[in-house]
């Protein structure tokens, strides 16, 4: 469920399209409602390190920020596809990512909580911004809003990408994707509970990792480990 745009700072019609068609038709197909069954992804926020660093291969870098770990999963699943393919992979958490420079790609992925991307992600972006200029990047981002693919939600998640753009123009990323995520409420305050429940926002894990991997697969970021 990727969007491409290279026209810096514009959300388009045909990203509003391409966005709105994914979404939809996985909805058709029925895989969120059986998201989470095919892919056991740790909880919490996983770190990894997979592939030989001693090859001539490309090494890739997949950081993220996330508040309950939701994010964390989607970023290790994408992490094991890039490394299956012959990179070797870091998947870090954004505060502990260091050393950019090292790698020849960088995916960064945030979770989006009233409308923004998690500070972290966005602040490894703007420290990091000449080397990341210089490489292949590309974003995803995590929300359970993209479950309900109505056209104010599609424009506020595509409103999001804008914002990211717009606080780092000189990073241009090669693909974006946007995935569901998942809710446990024992993780939650009181406070974010009743504003979940007063949304309707179900709990359970929604992440499609068909789609996920799809994603992780397709040919902008495959060029990333050639």
């Amino acid at each position: 469920m990727g969007t491409k745009d290279s026209r810096e700072g514009i959300i388009s019609r045909r990203d509003f399209l391409a966005l709105a068609g994914g979404i939809i038709g996985a909805l058709s197909l029925g895989n969120i409602a059986r998201a989470g069954s095919s892919y056991a992804a740790a909880t919490g926020f996983p770190e990894l390190q997979c592939g030989d660093k001693n090859k001539t291969g490309k090494r890739i870098l997949v950081v993220y920020a996330s508040k309950y770990g939701s994010t964390g999963g989607v970023a290790e699943a994408i992490g094991k596809e890039l490394c299956d393919r012959g990179a070797a992979v870091d998947v870090l958490l954004a505060k502990n990512a260091s050393n950019v420079n090292l790698y020849n790609g960088v995916v960064v992925g945030s979770p989006i909580y009233a409308g923004r991307w998690w500070p972290e992600a966005v602040e490894f972006l703007k420290t990091n911004s000449e080397v990341l200029r210089k490489v292949p990047v590309a974003y995803f981002q995590v929300c359970m809003s993209i479950r309900q693919p109505t056209e104010d939600n599609l424009h506020n998640i595509l409103a999001c990408l804008d914002a990211v753009r717009g606080a780092v123009p000189q990073i241009k990323p090669v693909v974006t994707g946007t995935f569901a995520g998942a809710v446990d409420y024992s993780k939650l305050s009181g406070v974010e509970k009743q504003i979940l429940k007063s949304r309707g926002t179900p709990e359970g894990d929604f992440r499609d990792w068909k789609a996920i991997r799809s994603w992780a697969t397709g040919p902008d970021l495959t060029k990333m480990t050639q």
